[in-house]
């Protein structure tokens, strides 16, 4: 008889250990760097807190996910906001997703 589980747990997604400082330097080199680069930076400390606090790294993960996702939809997001689309019946996608913050 095994000791192992008959079925194998979800394995969160896990980003590589230099992805948050490269995460940082393509923050630093896009054109909202003023903006974006102290939000993540206080976003990273909060998770950093959340992590020592639940001895958990899902908080840090979460952070270098949101970040990686901004990063990749930003050409997608300027193509939209330069089209002159009107989108004042917007849905917030956390309120949608269910997020806690």
């Amino acid at each position: 008889m095994s000791a192992q589980p008959d079925h194998a747990p979800a394995v969160p997604y896990a980003p590589a250990p230099g992805a948050p400082a490269e995460l940082l330097a393509q923050l630093r080199a896009d054109k909202r760097a003023e903006k974006w680069v102290p939000t993540f930076e206080r976003e990273w400390t909060a998770a950093l807190e959340e992590s020592r606090r639940t001895f958990s790294l899902a908080p840090l993960y979460e952070v270098v996910q949101d970040w990686q996702g901004r990063l990749a939809h930003a050409p997608a997001v300027d193509a939209f906001v330069a089209s002159g689309y009107d989108d004042s019946d917007f849905i917030d996608m956390a309120e949608l997703r269910g997020r806690r913050r």
